[in-house]
C-alpha cells in the first residue's frame, strides 16, 4: 500500500481551479510539515506550498493562486489552485518537508491548456 496517494488533477483551461488531495495511510503525517511540489516537463521538482503543524504558506510563484490546508480527520492535505497559467503544468507530488526519497507517490498530472 501507498505511503501517500495523489489525487485530482486533470485538464484545464487558462484562469481554471483544480483541488488536489494527498491522502496518508497514517494519521502520523497530521502531525508533521508536509509540502506539495510541482514537476514541469523537463524541470526539477519543486516546492509550491508547505502546511506545518501551526502554519501554512505558498511559495512566491503560485502565492495568492494556491492555497493548502489539510483534514487531519481524513489524513489528506489538499492543494487548491485557482487562476492557473499554462506554466502549472506537470505532475504534482505530495511529500513531507523537507522532501524525503521514500515517500514519492505516483503524483497527479495537471495540464493548463485551452
Amino acid at each position: 500500500q501507498a505511503t501517500l496517494v495523489e489525487s485530482g488533477g486533470g485538464l484545464v483551461q487558462p484562469g481554471g481551479s483544480l483541488r488536489l488531495s494527498c491522502t496518508a495511510a497514517t494519521s502520523m503525517f497530521n502531525w508533521v510539515p508536509m509540502g506539495w511540489y510541482h514537476q514541469a516537463p523537463g524541470k526539477q521538482r519543486e516546492l509550491v506550498a508547505l502546511i506545518t503543524p501551526n502554519d501554512a504558506n505558498s511559495t512566491a510563484s503560485a502565492k495568492g493562486r494556491f492555497t493548502i490546508s489539510r483534514d487531519g480527520a481524513k489524513n489528506t492535505v489538499y492543494l487548491q489552485m485557482n487562476n492557473l497559467k499554462p506554466e502549472d503544468t506537470g505532475v504534482y507530488y505530495c511529500n513531507l518537508w523537507p522532501r524525503r526519497s521514500g515517500f514519492w507517490g505516483q503524483g497527479t498530472q495537471v495540464t493548463v491548456s485551452s
